[in-house]
């Protein structure tokens, strides 16, 4: 039985393969490959398009999807997280989503059950999914030539979990991952380039991705307002350019702080091509997983 807890968990080549299953169920034809399972989300954080992703996701290949309400779960009634899981697990579903807040959990849940755990996201560490289809996107736009294409992730890399997967992901593909962020921001790790400005590399680049400010991670205010923030990190027209750069974003897109309103609206944009294509990585993964 195999888990998706971090993108290491797949090689090169079943990524590969994930790539060709979503781009069959990109024509989104009817297909009931997994008619008769029932997968169940689980999350504790809040969610708007990953949670809706994977139920579409699922139902399109013809899955049940029971989705738990955490709020009015036995966890509020003080069952440990684990006990909440092994009693979902003794029900015999064919996979468990779950996203929660705590660094590591999705991992430590795998001995508790008998079915695919998919980590949908876990505090600050991963959000695979999610790098598989910022990947798939970018591997579409370039015809499979990732070799030596620059990727600078823009703004709060320090508590981003998409930023997280991303730079353990990117370079498996021959990308050259950089990070622009302020020093508040700032990844402490030493193995990639990091930056203060994008000005310094943005004739370089081929692939932006901005991140959410994620101000609800951070226990001190760094700025006064997001405007200010906005004033540097911001990816607008002007920044871009005629450039020819693949702008990407893993939502939701705070409108002129993380991206402006005319750069949403730009060609070079992709950022709901990202949304579709989440639809279809997450029914391969489901695929993959369920089927395997």
């Amino acid at each position: 039985m195999q888990h998706l807890i971090r993108t290491s968990d797949f090689s090169k080549d079943e990524i590969l393969g994930l790539f060709d299953d979503a781009r069959e169920f990109l024509k989104f034809e009817p297909n009931e490959i997994l008619k008769g399972k029932i997968i169940v989300t689980l999350f504790f954080e809040n969610s708007t398009r990953t949670r809706s992703s994977f139920e579409i996701a699922a139902k399109r290949l013809g899955a049940e999807v029971v989705s738990l309400d955490v709020s009015t779960s036995s966890a509020s009634k003080g069952e440990t997280i684990f006990d909440t899981v092994a009693n979902i697990n003794a029900m015999k579903p064919d996979a468990i989503i779950i996203r929660h807040s705590e660094c590591g959990l999705p991992e430590s849940l795998a001995g508790y059950v008998d079915c695919p755990i998919i980590n949908a996201g876990d505090g600050k560490h991963a959000h695979p999914t999610q790098a598989l289809l910022d990947l798939f996107t970018i591997y579409e736009h370039f015809n499979g030539n990732t070799e030596g294409k620059k990727v600078a992730i823009v703004g709060d890399v320090r508590t981003s979990r998409v930023a997280g997967s991303n730079r353990r992901l990117l370079p498996r593909f021959g990308m050259d991952v950089s990070f622009i962020s302020p020093e508040c921001f700032r990844y402490d790790g030493d193995e990639f380039k990091t930056y203060i400005h994008i000005s310094d590399v943005i004739d370089d680049l081929d692939v932006i991705m901005s991140l959410r400010t994620q101000l609800e991670r951070h226990s001190e205010i760094y700025f006064e307002s997001l405007n200010e923030y906005a004033k540097d990190y911001c990816i607008t027209n002007e920044v871009v350019g005629d450039r020819d750069i693949l702008l990407l974003h893993p939502g939701p897109v705070n409108r002129n702080v993380d991206i402006s309103d005319d750069m949403l609206k730009d060609p070079r944009c992709k950022v709901l091509t990202q949304v579709t294509n989440g639809v279809a990585i997450r029914a391969a993964v489901l695929k993959k997983l369920i089927l395997a």
